[in-house]
């Protein structure tokens, strides 16, 4: 074991840089990393890049207590060249301890370790640790996908990367369908060409072949890099590299073993991996933010229908009812539920480095990028406008005819009475001189197949925007786009459509 003079001595300038969480068996040390902001995410830095140097860059995602935190402290200590015998823990991520009411602005935190290349590691570090979405924060407080857009379009940002990290316990026998919903919808984010960069990183081992936790991978048909034996590449690690040491200290000694081997095949295959531009991934982001935008518009277009197509129904049997009443050209009422639209106030409002809100068209009544809009200032800095027009309401309309407010359109139903007269002013308004002269039955009978025929085609582009997204994504089925596809099974199911159903079905797996 080395003497307290000659640990202090190898660590004086990181002890000087830090703060003594307690002294002990290991001494623990809390790191003071540098902190700025990169848009709307954190950044901390240990020492200063070298760019001469090279840097390797890994990303986290795994559930909440899965061991992340410690994952990051040991990737650091390791890089710093901390050993066991040293009896000296360095921290510069809490253990697990990230409050679920952490703003929303920290919930990607990236953090950079440089200079101390050719220690242990022949590269510096950056590590980006996403949320474990186990803290039940839904996608209205978190949206993953813009923050890493943000991260990966900044021109001070990551523009590759290495590895993803699919952070497991050995403890896991099943991939749950919470855990295979996080991997996912980080998944979804990437291009294809980052299937090969994919590695799962187990912590809690005894060293043990973890067959277990491989199984249901292979369940779960979880997409990554495969060994000669087309097993997952996995690296095993120990979590108890800050405990106390004062006793069972053969047994951590021989933990820390089984972590240190795990880091040093992780060390080899990170430098061996090429890198991935994220060029392809921002494509990605920036097509599922305008697909998924568009497949909304279009379930809010069809919901109207089917609303107006049930205001249809129950005038049609209104007249069928009071036809003798009709014929005698008696006066009568109905009840219908008749459609309507109205603004309705949604949370948001300007924060530090974003404006959350709704991009709507005041045209067309629709609303256009809601919910996610969260980066744009203005509807022209919206993902959604190309050209100078919207590529998601019906019109198309000209940017000048958005805005991105507080308010979004919601389309309600009202019980109304009705007249015969108020009946044919209600469907005849926009009709033809000629068409006018149809019986009321029949103008409702037009109307009712234009709304059917509209609602099959707003259903055909809502698939092909599935369809288009999984032609680059390596995941179609994430958190921001499973909905949709429920959505879509759901209609395809009505429609009797077994081909376009099979195939989102397919998506799900």
């Amino acid at each position: 074991m080395a003497t307290i003079s000659n640990v202090s001595e190898k660590y004086k300038d990181i002890i000087s840089k830090s703060s003594l969480i307690h002294s002990g068996s290991p001494a623990l040390y809390q790191l003071r990393p540098k902190k700025e902001r990169i848009g709307t995410l954190t950044r901390r830095t240990i020492g200063e890049r070298n760019l001469n140097k090279v840097n390797k860059t890994i990303l986290l995602v795994g559930e909440t207590g899965t061991g992340k935190s410690t994952l990051i402290n040991t990737l650091v200590n390791y890089a710093m060249g901390v050993e066991f015998d040293d009896d000296i823990w360095f921290e510069i991520e809490e253990e697990e301890k990230r409050s679920q009411c952490d703003s929303q602005t920290s919930d990607v935190i990236v953090y950079e370790i440089f200079g101390f290349e050719d220690k242990t590691l022949p590269y510096s570090l950056t590590i980006i640790d996403t949320p474990g979405y186990g803290d039940t924060r839904g996608t209205e407080k978190v949206d993953i996908s813009q923050r890493l857009l943000d991260l990966f379009s900044s021109e001070n940002g990551v523009h590759e990367i290495n590895v993803v990290g699919l952070v497991m316990k050995a403890t896991e026998n099943r991939v749950t369908d919470h855990l295979r919903y996080i991997f996912n919808s980080v998944m979804s984010l990437f291009g294809k060409n980052l299937e090969k960069n994919i590695v799962a990183i187990i912590t809690h081992s005894t060293g043990m072949p973890p067959k277990a936790v491989l199984e249901a991978l292979e369940d779960a048909k979880i997409k990554c890099a495969r060994d000669e034996r087309k097993q997952p590449v996995h690296f095993l690690l120990n979590n108890c590299q800050n405990k106390d040491r004062t006793q069972g200290r053969e047994y951590l000694q021989q933990a820390d073993k089984v972590t240190m081997r795990g880091i040093s095949q992780f060390k080899d295959f990170l430098q061996t991996s090429r890198p991935q531009k994220l060029m392809t991934t921002v494509e990605v982001l920036n097509s599922r933010i305008r697909l998924t935008a568009c497949i909304q518009n279009l379930e809010q277009r069809i919901e109207l229908i089917e609303l107006k197509q049930t205001e249809i129904k129950q005038t049609q049997e209104a007249l069928k009812k009071h036809e003798h009443k009709m014929k005698k050209n008696e006066k009568f009422t109905a009840e219908v539920d008749e459609v309507y639209k109205e603004k309705e106030p949604i949370k948001g409002g300007m924060w530090l480095f974003f404006y959350e809100g709704a991009v709507t068209c005041e045209v067309c009544k629709e609303n256009c990028h809601y919910p996610g809009c969260t980066m744009a200032w203005s509807p022209g800095h919206c993902e959604v406008m190309k050209g100078g027009s919207c590529i998601v309401c019906t019109k198309k309309c000209p940017v000048s005819d958005h805005v991105k407010e507080k308010w979004r359109f919601v389309t309600k139903t009202r019980k109304v009475q009705r007249t015969l007269q108020g009946m044919k002013d209600k469907y005849e308004e926009n009709k033809a001189e000629s068409e006018k002269k149809s019986s009321l039955l029949e103008n409702l009978e037009k109307e009712m197949e234009e709304l059917t025929a509209n609602k099959d085609q707003y259903l055909e582009e809502s698939y092909q925007h599935v369809v288009s997204l999984g032609q680059i994504a390596l995941r179609v089925d994430s958190l921001s786009s499973h909905g949709h596809l429920d959505f879509l099974i759901q209609k395809m199911k009505e429609r009797g459509d077994t081909e376009k159903l099979q195939r989102l079905e397919e998506m799900k797996i």
